[in-house]
């Protein structure tokens, strides 16, 4: 959701086998500016599949965006996902500090880095 020109922040859900998979895809999205930062924390999950009631420790990861990268990092997330189903959640931050924001859109603004970049090279 954006109004004009106005970016939110998004956080996306995702549950991972293991930690190692998780941090490295975690470490390929944030390179690609497609997320700012990640929180990662081992969970204990409880669910049914293929009509067996699993009890596993997994890996919760919740990847912090903004509104224009969202769809790319979802598609990302599911491209290199190792499970079958990949558990991916969006939710919205409602109300959140504008100095955070502002350091989110930052983060994941890669066209603006590029512009910034170009303009230095003209002064030299």
């Amino acid at each position: 959701m954006k109004i004009g020109n106005k970016q939110f922040g998004v956080i996306i859900l995702s549950t991972f086998p293991d930690e190692e998979s998780s941090i490295s895809l975690a470490k390929k999205l944030i390179n690609r500016k497609l997320c700012a930062c990640i929180n990662l924390t081992k969970v204990r999950s409880l669910y049914n599949w293929n009509d067996k009631l699993e009890d596993q420790e997994e890996y919760l990861v919740l990847f912090k965006t903004t509104t224009s990268t969202v769809e790319e990092l979802k598609s990302n997330i599911k491209r290199a996902h190792p499970y079958e189903v990949p558990e991916i959640v969006e939710v919205r931050m409602n109300k959140v500090s504008k100095s955070y924001l502002s350091w989110l859109a930052e983060s994941t603004n890669k066209i603006e880095k590029k512009k910034q970049k170009s303009r230095r090279n003209k002064r030299l």
